[in-house]
């Protein structure tokens, strides 16, 4: 019976098995550029990384100053944290980009110093993901936000989309440094403290782990009999998860466009009270009211629209990302049995006796082994992570809609006094 770590493991060929990436002893980390040093004096995040909002709630009704998060914390001692921050605009020759400042505040004895801040760019992450991707094939790998927009539909530079693609980029170092393996990852180390990314970017595959070289996906067309239940049903769910994601995303996108145009309606609509109130003396006052009425509702759903679009829809988005990584590292688990289902039936037909199973196969096994492991712990974390981030959004968007209509309901009762009947004068 072999013995496998749920946080993480290794071929039993390549002799060592990591049981807790917190506990263990980590090896010296390889030569480091010069690292720049920062000055952080205020926490701005709770251990989890999420912020910490101390602004009293917005409404009396307020359901997410009653909101709970009492399953927030795992119960692991945290020694890393990561914002990333400070979005700032580069115009070159060649072309324009956006970098983030990426400040870490960590005790760990394999980081040189306590603190660290470095700028990089989209593409500085999307380069931290492969390499991940490479080197750590067992695990799932948190998804980034979408490289390409539409063209003419966002502007990427705008400051609503920075501001978008700062929270999205914040959450995947946050994810990645809670988690109990990649948060020990070489690259990440790198990307964290490296003050000169590219001269690491330019070493391409030197720096690939032995896990991730080990494990080879060629089956040689040889085809799966069947997954293990818990794996097809892993299979399942994901497949029905990100298609209702997908349908809400949809139907969110077209309610954001109603309310969009429903605005544009507003904004005409309003004025044309206060134009008519002009013309007449009694109803002068009660028109007025009217038109800054609709107004205050304009205001009112403008918010709402962009807390959809701001909130809502990134998290939606970010989940059906996730659920497509985790199909990606269930079809790699599935590759890896294939190939070992071939190795034990081309073992079967060779006629004489072997005395014990030969290393090859070993090793085959253990990578199998390696990656249910892996897979199911990194779905139970996944599972946690998507509870709670469900709960705190769907929360949330309750509480805004609530303000919402409080809103319009303050607005409209403020003008009844103006259009109820006034004792005459004689």
């Amino acid at each position: 019976m072999r013995h496998l770590s749920s946080r993480g493991c290794f071929p039993r060929a390549l002799g060592k098995f990591v049981t807790s990436p917190l506990r263990a002893q980590r090896p010296p980390c390889f030569d480091r550029q010069a690292r720049e040093p920062i000055n952080a004096a205020e926490d701005l995040s709770l251990p989890n990384g999420t912020p910490v909002d101390t602004s009293s709630p917005a409404s009396s009704s307020s359901l997410l100053n009653r909101l709970q998060l009492d399953d927030d914390l795992d119960g692991e001692t945290r020694d890393l944290f990561v914002t990333v921050d400070d979005p700032k605009k580069h115009v070159c020759t060649m072309e324009t980009y956006i970098t983030y400042r990426v400040t870490t505040k960590t005790t760990r004895a394999e980081f040189d110093l306590p603190e660290y801040s470095v700028r990089r760019r989209y593409q500085d992450f999307d380069w931290l993901r492969n390499k991940l991707e490479e080197s750590q094939p067992t695990h799932l790998i948190p998804p980034l936000p979408e490289k390409f927009v539409v063209k003419g539909v966002v502007d990427r530079f705008s400051e609503e989309f920075v501001e978008t693609r700062r929270k999205a980029l914040d959450k995947f170092l946050k994810r990645i440094a809670d988690h109990p393996v990649l948060s020990f990852n070489e690259h990440f180390n790198v990307f964290l403290t490296a003050k000169d990314l590219n001269a690491y970017k330019k070493q391409g595959m030197a720096l690939l782990s032995k896990m991730g070289e080990s494990v080879k996906y060629v089956t040689g067309g040889y085809k799966l009999r069947s997954r293990p239940l818990e794996f097809a049903a892993m299979g399942e769910y994901l497949d029905i998860f990100a298609l209702k994601l997908g349908t809400i995303d949809r139907i969110a996108q077209r309610i954001i466009k109603e309310q969009l145009e429903y605005l544009v309606e507003l904004r005409e609509y309003g004025p044309v009270y206060s134009t008519w109130g002009g013309l007449e003396v009694e109803l002068g006052e009660p028109l007025e009211g009217v038109s800054a009425c609709i107004g205050n509702c304009c205001t009112a759903l403008e918010e709402l629209s962009e807390d959809m679009t701001e909130d809502f829809l990134p998290v939606l988005r970010e989940y059906i990302l996730y659920s497509e990584s985790m199909k990606n590292v269930l079809k790699k688990r599935d590759q890896v049995q294939a190939e070992y289902e071939a190795k034990l039936e081309a073992m079967a037909l060779k006629k004489e006796d072997r005395p014990k199973v030969p290393t090859d196969v070993e090793k085959c096994q253990d990578r199998v082994e390696c990656f249910n492991a892996d897979l199911k712990a990194d779905m139970e974390r996944w599972q946690n992570s998507k509870r709670q981030d469900f709960r705190q959004l769907l929360m949330g968007m309750a509480d805004k809609n609530i303000q919402y209509y409080e809103k319009c309901l303050t607005a409209w009762e403020s003008i009844i006094p103006l259009l109820q009947d006034k004792p005459e004068t004689k």
